[in-house]
């Protein structure tokens, strides 16, 4: 969970929620080296729009379109290399491959996979990082690929999606914005949809690894708040 705070300089978790609503929210996960990589696919300023990083968007326009063969291409290199990996570590694990929209899922499940999320998610991503390299490696082309290891990615987003629209409740009552502590790209992207889908407008600040999201009041709010000052004025 991700700590709201008003230091958007500070690495560290405030204790307590600036929301007002006297719940903690703890922070979020250190990003991995790719959140780096995808994000200059972007043009970063100190405050971005709501479209977050090449990693969690849909291909550039300049990108040929991956087709249903190429991503099941994708997925069976990820599944074999993982694998590997298990096998030399000595875990058990079932592997799953799915599509979700237009990029490749390979899911990791089993009993005791702890040591492949890590703290926080860690290693999780680096293991994701290490998997679309060895993806790109066979394939000449950039991986979109998404891990996940004993559902905690799916456990993860539904956390943040309530996340999202609790502040988003809070800011749009307040019409006071919000900053969370910092989040992976995938972390970002989940709260950028859920606090569009309750009406309010949220940016990205900063620069990895201490990239937050900003959540805003709607714009028709901030007008309505303005059109009264103005009119006695």
């Amino acid at each position: 969970m991700v700590a709201v705070t008003g230091d958007e300089n500070s690495e560290a978790p405030a204790p307590t929620d600036s929301s007002g609503t006297g719940e903690a929210i703890a922070a979020g996960d250190r990003a991995a080296p790719e959140a780096a990589i995808a994000e200059r696919d972007e043009d970063v300023s100190e405050r971005d729009v709501t479209a977050e990083s090449a990693d969690d968007a849909a291909p550039d326009p300049g990108e040929d379109e991956a087709t249903p063969a190429d991503l099941e291409q994708e997925s069976e290199i990820a599944a074999d290399y993982i694998e590997g990996l298990l096998d030399v570590a000595d875990l058990d694990g079932d592997i799953d491959m799915d599509v979700e929209g237009d990029r490749p899922v390979v899911s990791v499940v089993g009993a005791t996979l702890s040591e492949l999320v890590g703290p926080r998610g860690e290693v999780l991503e680096a293991l994701q990082e290490l998997t679309r390299l060895a993806v790109h490696r066979q394939t000449g082309t950039r991986s979109r690929i998404m891990l996940d290891v004993g559902g905690y990615r799916a456990h993860r987003r539904e956390e943040l999606a309530e996340l999202g629209r609790k502040v988003a409740e809070e800011v749009g009552r307040t019409g006071v914005p919000q900053r969370l502590d910092a989040m992976t790209p995938f972390e970002r992207k989940v709260v950028h949809d859920a606090v569009a889908a309750a009406g309010c407008r949220s940016e990205s600040e900063g620069e990895e690894p201490s990239r937050r999201v900003v959540v805003l009041p709607a714009e028709e709010a901030v007008e309505a708040v303005m059109e009264p000052a103005g009119g006695q004025g």
